[in-house]
């Protein structure tokens, strides 16, 4: 046994049928957090082994007793899941099974108040999944106004990031914003609460948490890292919550498997390419309405699967890496 779970992760049977586990096989889960995909994976299959990727301490931390439970079944590295081909390398794995990828902020890190994710509970504004680099008090502090309103605008799709980073300006010229309950009531004095939908700093937050961690490329550079470590046959799970991420894990799956749209500004047409992956099943897989009444964080949930073919590895993909940051064209647009 492995142990009981904090919690379930969102499509954890789709995830696993995704990834077809198989006995003696090797997989990566790329998003540890609190451990849900890994224990499931080691669960699985006789023999299975795995090589858990987080770049946040206190997870690894906390997984330090599912490793001793699995007597050498279950590697634990600090690292960003956008090494994870050099990652696994290390741990002597140079090809895998399969991989799965979780992405976002965990519930753990939500849950912590002094981790500065949520406006939930008043914290300080940080938002550092490694709990290194800049902060996002730096972020509110040092960015002009014009590259809040980029942040805010591309990485929060809030129609307001102008006003937001009008406010922020303004506010931060008069004291320090440090706490989350501080930007909070800031964003919330120029966003509009609407009836029955989300707190008015939902999207800011957001923003800036993607901003601080670069989110958005270590997804692409993680996708063209898995492209590399997988073995023929190889299958990857990726979940998505937002319109951002899933887009970028898209494009990059119907580019890599030959189904990008021709003339798509995004993703042009490679015919040339031999095809390195195949798409599994219908795309993207949401989570049924039992699932997102038990766990309303499934709601937005989108799984997307494929398998490695047989070519070789291409050169990272500029079109999909472009979709991972700041469009200059948008630029005091708003």
């Amino acid at each position: 046994m492995t142990g009981q779970p904090r919690h379930i992760p969102v499509l954890l049977p789709e995830v696993l049928a995704g990834l077809a586990v198989r006995a003696g096989g090797v997989y990566l889960d790329g998003t540890f957090g609190a451990g849900g995909y890994t224990r499931a994976i080691l669960d699985a299959a006789a023999d299975v082994r795995v090589v858990a990727v987080d770049r946040d301490p206190t997870a690894l931390a906390a997984g330090q007793a599912l490793v001793e439970a699995n007597a050498g079944r279950l590697v634990l590295a600090e690292g960003e899941f956008s090494a994870l081909d050099t990652i696994a390398a290390d741990a002597g794995f140079p090809l895998l099974d399969g991989i799965t990828l979780d992405i976002g902020v965990s519930s753990m890190q939500l849950d912590e108040a002094e981790r500065g994710f949520s406006f939930r509970a008043d914290g300080p504004l940080d938002m550092r999944m490694g709990q290194s680099g800049r902060s996002a008090a730096d972020i509110v502090a040092e960015a002009d106004e014009s590259e809040l309103a980029d942040i805010v605008f591309h990485y929060g799709e809030e129609r307001r990031a102008r006003q937001v980073a009008r406010a922020i300006a303004r506010a931060r010229a008069e004291a320090p914003i440090a706490t989350t309950k501080r930007l909070a009531e800031i964003v919330a004095s120029v966003v509009r609460a609407e009836p029955g939908g989300i707190h008015p700093a939902t999207r800011t937050f957001q923003a800036l948490r993607i901003a601080v961690n670069d989110e958005l490329g270590e997804l692409a550079r993680a996708l063209h890292a898995a492209e590399r470590a997988l073995k023929p046959g190889g299958r990857l799970a990726v979940v998505t919550f937002h319109s951002l991420e899933d887009r970028i894990v898209k494009a990059f799956l119907a580019r890599r498997s030959g189904r990008a749209p021709a003339g798509s500004r995004h993703a042009p047409a490679t015919a040339a390419d031999a095809p390195t992956f195949a798409l599994v099943g219908r795309q993207p897989v949401a989570a049924g309405d039992a699932e997102t009444r038990a766990n309303p964080r499934a709601r937005s949930a989108k799984l997307r699967v494929a398998e490695r073919t047989g070519a070789p590895p291409r050169a990272d993909d500029g079109p999909i890496m472009a979709m991972a940051g700041l469009p200059e064209a948008r630029r005091g647009r708003r």
